[in-house]
């Protein structure tokens, strides 16, 4: 599949909103190895914040698109110099391990050089071991920081007790 990655827009978002809740939540989610749904329940994102988010100036969100035209991964990046925040990072479940989140993490990188952005920050739940693993196989590295999940439900609704820890990249 190439990799066809342009920013979202505002015609995306329906789209987004399916990808990133179904590459996160729900039954769907367990078909791939990102999941948060024992950990976290409710939606992860919705069409309103998806929508804030395309009128923020400081926020891009990157889309992968297949040979069809259907968004497959995404990555939600915010200028906050001189970092840039990487989040929101999907891949649909019936296509991960097969190279789309390699691609996007790398187009981040585009991206942070662009805004002129030497650091690449992100938050992963600090359970989530695989997934920090895979992020350290890219470069980056926890900072030691801990941050407590977001609690106003904004996110979904923690099952149990969940923190966030902070992993930068230096590029």
């Amino acid at each position: 599949m190439p990799a066809i990655i342009t920013p979202a827009t505002l015609a995306d978002v329906p789209e987004l909103n399916v990808l990133v809740n179904s590459a996160y939540r729900g039954e769907s989610s367990k078909q791939g190895w990102t999941t948060e749904a024992n950990l976290i329940g409710g939606a992860r994102i919705d069409e309103d914040m998806l929508t804030a988010y395309m009128h923020d100036e400081n926020v891009i969100i990157l889309k992968h698109t297949d040979d069809d035209g259907y968004i497959t991964g995404c990555v939600y990046l915010e200028v906050k110099h001189p970092k840039l925040y990487v989040g929101m990072f999907s891949v649909s479940p019936l296509l991960q391990n097969q190279g789309v989140g390699r691609k996007l993490i790398e187009e981040a990188e585009v991206y942070a050089r662009k805004y002129d952005c030497r650091t690449l920050t992100m938050t992963v739940i600090s359970t989530r071991f695989e997934l920090i693993a895979w992020y350290k196989r890219r470069g980056y590295t926890p900072t030691g920081e801990v941050q407590p999940f977001h609690a106003h439900g904004r996110f979904g609704d923690a099952k149990q007790h969940i923190e966030l820890i902070v992993m930068d990249k230096e590029i």
